[in-house]
């Protein structure tokens, strides 16, 4: 169907009040859906379908299905995929099962047109975030699942753990790249066989399966660097305070922040006698920083940093590689300056930079929140790992297809920075939701006006189904439009 925006689709009184500003029809979603231009971005990750709903309308609604207030695609199509497309609900499943679809190319092109449109490179502070996180998952056939430890419930359970990039600013975090990490221990695997060992998803459940977490994380690192998605820190938890993640930093001219964990690391210092030691974390805290805490100015901690040199090849290697960094060891004051944590209550950071100041360090480690508020929202609201699948196809499509989410929701806090991610989430939810009731509530108002037109079919010279497929016509091409999925509208996206 051909539309003309400027055809009249309503009555003059009707498209005004639906025209105000406080009114839903011109809805985010898809606003930023067209001004993004994803569907460009779509073609151009390689995407295609040869028969039935078009590539990019089938996308669209797997991205969409998270915004109207149904538990799963199941449940969506049941209620409200009609209101949407004509479509059957097998496109969805299809299109998520299906092994040659580049989601993560698809994931890192919409990142980087927000990078690019929102000028990100001129960034004061830009951090490259790395964090896992594990989902719950059961079931004899659900594929990719293996025994992880669980840190909110310190304890191990069967799941999926997922590791993220991401890039974060001073206002933004960016989710940039995914992967599944599948362990050894009570794998899970494949019900059935690829159908070609060398497409997409196989490639990427060799990855999953084969590689250490450190391995992904460079080979993320790098392919986000590849694509232009630049940072200038790398930051991460304790999980990744190791001697190959600091070398990865290095090799990719990053300034690491980490968090370091209290083992058997040593590092090399120089004692007051001139000799060089080799001391772990715990001995460092007792030979220089027991009772040496200083107040962070404007901040609750108390500190004392030191240089040290690291030797960052693997134990046995012949001729060392020692680089400099800063230690900094922290630890929480209250308001009259003592402390009020145990002795053990300490915590270590490393940063490659030894002339970090010990202020900039903290902010630096500090943005990684940005990537536990993604975790939380993608969890709770952006459909992680929720599509009710059991294939590894589907679920690398869901962590990519989550992240695609929450890049739309940046978009719109790009441009209107006092709003909270979640606010922008609300109002989505509910601009998508009042589209999707409208059309239902439609379909009651129908059922009325026809069963009054053949109350009076017999005055009037057209028959009551003749007026019906006009009135349908003219509802049809509403939804169409207030959707922004009209013919026109579509085509305008490639001009």
């Amino acid at each position: 169907m051909n539309n003309d925006t400027n055809k009249h689709l309503i009555p003059n009184l009707i498209e005004g009040v639906l025209s105000d500003p406080g009114q839903h029809v011109d809805n985010i979603f898809s606003a930023v859906w067209k001004n993004l231009n994803v569907n460009k971005l779509i073609e151009q990750s390689g995407f295609k379908k040869r028969t039935g709903l078009a590539i990019t309308e089938s996308v669209f609604l797997l991205v969409l299905w998270k915004w109207v207030n149904v538990p799963s695609i199941s449940k969506f199509c049941q209620k409200s995929l009609e209101t949407f497309t004509n479509a059957k609900k097998d496109v969805m499943y299809e299109l998520l099962k299906r092994e040659d679809i580049d989601w993560r190319g698809l994931n890192t092109k919409i990142a980087k047109t927000i990078y690019q449109q929102r000028d990100i490179a001129s960034s004061s502070l830009k951090v490259y975030i790395l964090d896992d996180s594990v989902k719950k998952r059961r079931g004899k056939k659900m594929e990719g699942v293996s025994s992880h430890f669980d840190h909110t419930e310190g304890r191990h359970v069967m799941g999926q753990q997922v590791l993220t990039l991401g890039l974060t600013t001073e206002a933004h975090f960016m989710p940039l790249d995914s992967q599944i990490y599948v362990s050894k221990t009570k794998a899970q695997g494949l019900i059935r066989a690829f159908k070609d060992k060398r497409s997409i998803v196989s490639k990427r459940y060799e990855e999953a399966t084969q590689q250490t977490k450190p391995e992904l994380a460079k080979r993320m690192l790098a392919r986000a660097t590849r694509h232009g998605l630049l940072a200038d820190y790398l930051a991460a938890d304790a999980w990744f305070g190791t001697k190959p993640m600091i070398q990865t930093a290095l090799s990719l001219n990053l300034i690491a922040v980490l968090r370091m964990k209290k083992n058997k690391m040593k590092y090399h210092i120089q004692t007051p006698k001139g000799k060089t030691e080799a001391l772990d974390a715990k001995s460092l805290y007792q030979y220089a920083v027991k009772g040496e805490w200083k107040k962070v100015r404007g901040m609750p901690y108390r500190a004392v940093t030191m240089d040290v040199e690291l030797d960052i090849d693997q134990e046995g290697q012949k001729h060392p590689n020692r680089i400099k960094v800063q230690l900094l060891f922290v630890r929480g004051a209250s308001g009259d300056d003592k402390a009020t944590v145990g002795k053990k209550d300490w915590a270590l950071f490393l940063t490659t930079d030894p002339d970090m100041s010990l202020s900039k360090t903290l902010e630096i480690y500090a943005l990684r929140w940005g990537i536990e508020v993604y975790f939380k929202e993608a969890k709770q609201h952006l459909g992680f790992l929720k599509e009710q699948t059991w294939t590894f196809a589907s679920h690398t499509a869901s962590i990519h297809l989550t992240a695609i989410r929450y890049l739309l929701l940046v978009y719109v806090k790009c441009e209107n920075e006092d709003l909270r991610i979640s606010d922008i989430r609300s109002q989505v939810n509910d601009q998508v939701t009042t589209l999707d009731f409208a059309k239902r509530l439609w379909q009651l108002f129908r059922a009325l006006i026809s069963g009054a037109l053949d109350n009076l079919n017999q005055g009037i010279k057209k028959s009551s189904k003749a007026i019906m497929d006009v009135i349908d016509d003219r509802v049809s091409q509403f939804f169409t439009q207030a959707l922004q999925l009209d013919t026109f509208t579509l085509k305008m996206e490639f001009e």
